[in-house]
């Protein structure tokens, strides 16, 4: 006799799907010191963008064999390591300067919703997904990443603290775990502490970012940073009063892609490295993570395994007189 075996619905773990584009292109990753220079300075950002957003959407198309592809654009405005402005004085100057130049931005984010929206602490949820790549040799003398706030990708200079019977060494170089011949060793500091406040670092931001650009952040399997549509009516005076993603355009293609593709200036190059490096040791959830295999293999779409490998860039030069990295 077979035994019916029952199970409440609610103890079955679920995750929610979201809508997919082929493609989110972010069109701008701007800080404090980007609009202090001025209308400007927004002016050449978006006439250099626009060169590169239209040959990200030539890509595209290429990627979807011809068919036309879904292709959102979405624009990061910092609040978070700085308050400039108000988003009623801010946000008409870039979306003015956007249209002037040709460009569309469907969503508008705040770089502290990557930090906590919607009483959600996203990036300290993703810091507990971290797992760290033990690399060859390593004994454990380094306490781990969610008590130092450090990720490497390969083995650190030892240091010298060694039980005094062990073998006296000399120096020995820090290792990279999947080197190519030769490493490239990389330590990305995620957080720091000032009298019990963390305060995340823009890479560590920024890998939240990329995640939930790709549609693979979830909290209790719901999806999370889900845009609101803007009604068109004036931006508020308050950072804190502007939602943490707006959907401006009401035709626009889903904000979450199978890949992103992010346009920045050269001085980034460093911090979207520190970023592929996160996302490489970040333990993606597994719902959301299926969901994004079956519905590209049955739109016949080539997805990476790996989530960094979803996740391209074009870095463009800048004026000589442009921002410094001093301000990131």
């Amino acid at each position: 006799m077979t035994e019916a075996v029952f199970r409440e619905t609610t103890a079955e773990p679920r995750t929610q799907s979201v809508p997919l584009a082929h493609l989110s292109l972010e069109l701008g990753h701007l800080y404090m010191e980007d609009f202090e220079a001025g209308p400007e300075r927004l002016r050449e950002h978006f006439a250099e963008i626009r060169l590169w957003a239209d040959a990200a959407r030539a890509s595209a198309a290429r990627r979807t064999g011809g068919r036309s592809p879904r292709v959102s654009t979405c624009f990061l405005i910092d609040d978070y390591f700085s308050r400039f402005s108000t988003p009623a004085e801010l946000i008409p100057s870039v979306l003015h300067e956007a249209e002037r130049a040709g460009v569309v931005i469907d969503y508008l984010a705040r770089e502290s919703a990557c930090a906590a929206a919607d009483r959600i602490e996203l990036a300290e949820a993703v810091s507990h997904r971290l797992v760290e790549s033990p690399s060859p040799g390593s004994y454990g003398s380094r306490p781990p990443v969610s008590e130092v706030g450090w990720l490497a990708n390969g083995q650190r200079t030892p240091t010298s603290d060694r039980a005094a019977l062990d073998e006296v060494r000399g120096w020995q170089p820090p290792q990279e775990t999947a080197a190519r011949n030769h490493s490239v060793f990389m330590d990305v500091e995620l957080w720091s502490e000032r009298d019990g406040v963390r305060l995340w670092s823009c890479p560590f931001l920024a890998a939240v970012w990329q995640l939930a650009r790709l549609g693979l952040l979830r909290h209790l399997g719901e999806p999370v940073l889900v845009p609101r549509p803007w009604n068109g009516g004036d931006f508020p005076h308050d950072w804190d009063r502007l939602p943490p993603l707006l959907q401006l355009n009401p035709k626009a293609a889903a904000f979450s892609a199978y890949r992103t593709c992010t346009v920045l200036p050269n001085r980034f190059l460093a911090i979207e490295d520190a970023v592929r490096l996160i996302l490489d040791q970040t333990q993606v959830d597994a719902g959301a993570l299926q969901q994004v295999a079956e519905r590209s293999a049955r739109e016949r779409l080539a997805v990476p395994g790996a989530v960094a490998q979803r996740a391209t860039y074009v870095f463009y030069e800048e004026p000589v007189n442009s921002p410094s990295e001093e301000g990131i």
